[in-house]
């Protein structure tokens, strides 16, 4: 259609948008053009919300998934958008529609046998110390990467054994450190001289001297992973996840989890109470003699 390809180039030529996603969005339109033309209207203009409504439900129907639907929704409101500016329509019929919602997605955690293999190496190198104390901080308080690999040493009170870490929006937590991390923070203090002096204030640092990176922390935790034999992959964030889990598995205390994890609304924490009830779920199965199918 000739709006459409005006509007591509736009993309280009206006907001300078990548091939890879101009394309993304002539995909999208094209499919909006085939409803078009399938209900045979030949003008854009006198599309209204109930023509997008029945596209986004049959093209649900014929299996295309939320995200794919939620993405080609985006596209045709920036194309009314487009043709609202040019004085080509006086409305946007994409407007109030939504795509049908994506499932929750369970976060992956490891059990806690497979955190105490993954955490039990054998550390007898300076890296290997530094590797561990990264790994058991992670755990012991549920940090993310960032906050950890930015964590610097007047950010710990040994006193008291807490950390403040300032985490996304700029908030400021403070989150207990166990007596396992405390252990190896304190080897990785000793040895950390082998590499940068205490002038750099970042705890933990590259085999260089220099701030440890994100992509370097990654690396590292799933070098270890395989090393100790774990089957799936190994990340920072799953650490977190596993914290979380066990925190909540054994406290039964949300809000606790939610200050210590740094999050600002509760129901980003409550995807863990899912993790609770498939557990108790599968012990349940496996227990109660009326649970198991005949």
């Amino acid at each position: 259609m000739q709006r459409q390809q005006q509007f591509l180039e736009y993309l280009h030529n206006e907001r300078g948008l990548s091939p890879l996603t101009r394309s993304a969005y002539q995909r999208d339109l094209s499919r909006f053009s085939g409803e078009l033309k399938r209900l045979e209207i030949e003008d854009p203009g006198k599309v209204d919300e109930h023509h997008v409504r029945s596209l986004i439900a049959r093209l649900h129907r014929q299996g295309l998934g939320p995200r794919s639907l939620q993405r080609l929704l985006s596209a045709v409101r920036s194309f009314y958008r487009w043709m609202m500016r040019e004085g080509f329509t006086q409305h946007n019929p994409a407007t109030a529609v939504k795509a049908p919602k994506s499932p929750a997605k369970l976060p992956a955690t490891l059990d806690s046998d497979a955190v105490t293999r993954l955490l039990d190496i054998k550390a007898d190198t300076p890296l290997a110390i530094r590797d561990k104390a990264i790994m058991e901080l992670f755990y012991s308080s549920g940090l993310r990467l960032s906050e950890l690999a930015g964590l610097r040493w007047n950010q710990i009170d040994p006193a008291s054994g807490l950390i403040t870490v300032t985490g996304k929006g700029n908030k400021t937590r403070v989150v207990p450190v166990g007596s396992y991390a405390a252990k190896a923070l304190a080897a990785w203090r000793k040895v950390r001289g082998n590499f940068a002096g205490f002038e750099e204030p970042h705890i933990f640092v590259s085999n260089r001297g220099t701030p440890i990176s994100p992509r370097t922390i990654q690396s590292r935790i799933r070098y270890w992973a395989r090393k100790q034999g774990l089957p799936q992959q190994v990340y920072p964030h799953l650490l977190r996840h596993s914290f979380a889990s066990h925190m909540l598995e054994s406290s039964g205390d949300l809000r606790a989890v939610q200050e210590l994890l740094g999050h600002a609304d509760i129901s980003t924490t409550q995807v863990y109470t899912h993790l609770d009830f498939q557990h108790l779920a599968k012990v349940y199965d496996k227990a109660h003699p009326r649970a198991k199918k005949k």
